[in-house]
């Protein structure tokens, strides 16, 4: 299914809703706050006026990981419960992947205090992007990512915290390659179909592939300019990412967790986000 420019939520096929069990209620809606571009207490209150239940909080770029104290924590807590609001996720994007040897035990010791963090605020999704996945299995850059994603994996289980890995550096095939040599709970998935579609790859595909593995899902579309070979994010419902069909998918291994709304307009980003929960809304 693909969506032209003109649709609005209103147009949607009633014959490609999603199908849900009798009886099983609709993933909960959250919202990125960075993407809302305003400061976080205003972020949050726009939040709570969109009737998301959710929030995904950046504690690199939005507010830095080592400014939370004790304190910090039980204020932004207090906010969120007045609001009616929880963190469904925290994303840490490190500047370099976790099979890079330049400041790697740095990077890692970073990964291990947001995990913390992220239980300390209510959540046990922590998204980063792990860097470009070596297509050799016998590499000593494939291994070394195995070390370090098992040891993070193994140091979350501890802190109550799963690092995910945010798809659209490569295809579902590749990461679930990757996913089957760690231990079982060692890495999750966030899925982000608009990415891959930018990147040239196939969500349904990774959608059905990486599935058993998803923890964390983005309402992202994208389109892609096959004659520049590049593509873009637009708005949810303006690509070609099929929504139905990756929901279906991950119905398959009764998906819980939230599905994230992040607005890529710059200029009206709180409407984007309200048209893309009733985008959602109405597919469910």
């Amino acid at each position: 299914m693909y969506f032209s420019s003109g649709l609005t939520p209103e147009f949607i096929d009633s014959r490609r809703l999603v199908q849900r069990s009798p009886g099983m209620p609709p993933p909960k809606i959250a919202v990125r706050t960075r993407s809302l571009r305003m400061p976080l207490r205003k972020a949050l209150m726009a939040a709570a006026d969109l009737g998301v239940s959710g929030v995904e909080l950046d504690v690199r770029s939005e507010i830095p990981y080592r400014d939370f104290t004790q304190t910090a924590i039980r204020q932004l807590r207090t906010q969120l419960a007045d609001m009616r609001l929880t963190v469904s996720a925290v994303t840490f994007v490190t500047r370099r992947g976790y099979n890079v040897m330049e400041e790697l035990d740095r990077r890692v010791e970073a990964t291990r205090q947001v995990m913390k963090l992220a239980r300390a605020l209510g959540t046990d999704i922590v998204v980063n992007q792990i860097g470009l996945i070596p297509e050799a299995a016998d590499s000593t850059d494939w291994a070394l990512l195995v070390e370090v994603l098992r040891d993070l994996g193994n140091y979350g289980q501890h802190a109550g915290a799963l690092l995910c890995a945010e798809t659209g550096s490569e295809a579902g095939p590749a990461l679930r390659k990757l996913l089957d040599e760690l231990p079982q709970g060692a890495l999750g998935v966030a899925l982000d179909p608009g990415q891959l579609v930018v990147n040239g790859f196939d969500p349904q595909e990774a959608a059905s592939t990486l599935a058993p593995f998803v923890r964390h899902v983005y309402a992202i579309d994208g389109v892609r300019d096959r004659a520049r070979g590049r593509g873009t994010q637009v708005r949810l419902g303006r690509g070609s990412v099929d929504f139905p069909a990756v929901f279906a998918a991950l119905e398959e291994c009764d998906y819980r967790g939230s599905v994230t709304v992040a607005p890529v307009d710059a200029e009206e980003p709180v409407h984007e986000a309200q048209q893309a929960v009733s985008y959602l809304n109405n597919l469910w």
